[in-house]
């Protein structure tokens, strides 16, 4: 079966799984109010503001934004400045948490499972990671609180710009409460380890101040955001202060922060309404802020894999993956392919991940291989179809709702210190006698781990008991170029 046999059934696939999407969708409910409703008006509008918002180049490790959510003439100038500053970046996800505008409850809301729509397309929700935040958190889906809320929506023209592949986890928090916001804070503080997960809090300043008021009030709430005072802003809020709307995301956002490497703060803009023509007896303060952490500050020979893929070599392999279970399941054959491009033929380690609803369903690969790379992937699909002892065979049926993802390696590098170990970019291998285990790098992020537990738990994947680290095992990490399905 050649190249096209291969676009054939991946498109096929592509079909049958739009078809079988039985997700929710969310429509646009302040289209034609908060923002325009022309989906040529309204990319326009964002690209020329984009355009006149200057790149900070400086701003090298961005992990959160902070911005407004106003109707567009008055916000949306603030808010570009911010979404300028990731535009086209490599973000798999963005986490949206806003207040409650439209619907009064307590505790906080995840959407686990709509599609978003706007004039401009929809956005879906990534399940995998807002299942994750839910069984961390403790939260569920609450209907009520996404149907009318604007704090969201306003933000998805601007995503489905910069960002137009992203998925999203919209949150949204009731009414404001230490013990939400700490909960909070704690699972995005270990969501934060994987730098290609974006953070925004959105949030307006004071409301219906006059301009000279305001623009104090909203002086002294910008200092404390600066210094990461997530805790001393909510206790003024709690207290009647009206320093902002969105005190619960801004606040659980700082608290989290602060477990970042050297967190910065980055304050972009500030207005209020009065310069869109509002009154100035009546005003309404925005602000757009970004946080950076510290890059790593390991040698370079160590920064990254040297390997890279174009985003047609990914899909090539990709489409191959899924080409081989299913020609495997229907007639137990191999797919015949070759690559035209030379990257595909290197020897490289590679891991095939199954899953199916955001579970896991199968995940074989190979440390290292002496075959070429699109070989390997062949290989390591099929067995982590049919070949993971942990799990039974995929059947065909169930294919169509099976994601796959590959995972990469780069070669092994032997470590003799725990603190060698940087969570969200290392997998691990531990080798002691018979025994050997590895884990790849995205497990340690998707479970919330720090390095001591990501440390037990390869331990344990080896079989061995989860000190064993302590007692003459060989350590290894790697990293991983880590891709899936759309």
């Amino acid at each position: 079966m050649g190249k096209k046999s291969l676009l054939f059934f991946s498109g096929l696939f592509f079909i049958l799984v739009i078809l079988s999407q039985a997700q929710p969708v969310r429509p646009s409910v302040w289209a034609g109010k908060f923002y325009p409703a022309n989906p040529l008006q309204l990319r326009q509008m964002i690209n020329q503001w984009l355009a006149e918002s200057p790149i900070h180049e400086e701003i090298k490790n961005l992990r959160a934004l902070i911005v407004p959510h106003a109707g567009y003439p008055y916000s949306g100038k603030v808010a570009a400045q911010a979404y300028r500053q990731v535009k086209g970046k490599d973000y798999t996800a963005v986490i949206i948490m806003g207040p409650s505008h439209h619907y009064g409850f307590r505790g906080v809301s995840i959407d686990t499972e709509a599609r978003y729509r706007t004039p401009l397309g929809e956005l879906e929700v990534d399940t995998h990671l807002a299942r994750q935040l839910a069984q961390l958190t403790g939260y569920k889906t609450i209907s009520a609180a996404h149907q009318q809320e604007h704090s969201i929506e306003v933000q998805l023209p601007f995503l489905q710009v910069v960002l137009p592949q992203v998925r999203i986890v919209p949150v949204v928090f009731g009414y404001p409460d230490q013990k939400d916001v700490n909960n909070m804070a704690q699972a995005l503080a270990k969501i934060m380890t994987n730098p290609r997960i974006l953070i925004i809090a959105t949030t307006d300043l004071s409301h219906y101040l006059p301009k000279t008021k305001a623009n104090q009030t909203d002086t002294q709430t910008i200092k404390l955001i600066k210094k990461f005072k997530g805790t001393t802003l909510l206790r003024k809020a709690l207290r009647g202060a009206n320093i902002m709307c969105g005190v619960a995301p801004v606040s659980a956002l700082l608290m989290a922060s602060q477990r970042l490497a050297h967190p910065q703060i980055h304050i972009l803009d500030y207005r209020d309404s009065s310069a869109a023509g509002g009154p100035t007896d009546r005003v309404v303060g925005y602000l757009a802020a970004v946080i950076e952490a510290a890059l790593p500050s390991s040698p370079k020979t160590e920064a990254s894999p040297s390997f890279d893929l174009s985003p047609s070599e990914k899909q090539q392999l990709l489409q191959l993956a899924r080409e081989a279970i299913t020609l495997f399941l229907r007639e137990k054959k191999l797919p015949d392919y070759s690559p035209s491009s030379p990257h595909l033929w290197e020897k490289k380690g590679a891991f095939v991940t199954l899953r199916k609803k955001g579970h896991l369903r199968g995940c074989i690969g190979f440390i290292e291989s002496n075959l070429p790379l699109y070989q390997t992937v062949i290989q390591a699909a099929i067995y982590a179809a049919v070949k993971d002892l942990r799990f039974q065979p995929v059947s065909l049926e169930e294919l169509k709702e099976i994601n796959i993802e590959i995972s990469i390696l780069s070669p092994l590098k032997k470590i003799r210190h725990p603190a060698q170990i940087q969570v969200g970019r290392h997998g691990l291998v531990i080798e002691k006698g018979n025994h050997k285990g590895l884990l790849l790098p995205q497990v340690a992020t998707e479970n919330g781990w720090d390095s001591l537990t990501f440390l037990q738990q390869v331990c344990l994947k080896a079989g061995l008991p989860p000190d064993a680290w302590r007692q003459g095992a060989h350590l290894y990490t790697f990293e991983a170029l880590v891709f899936a399905e759309k």
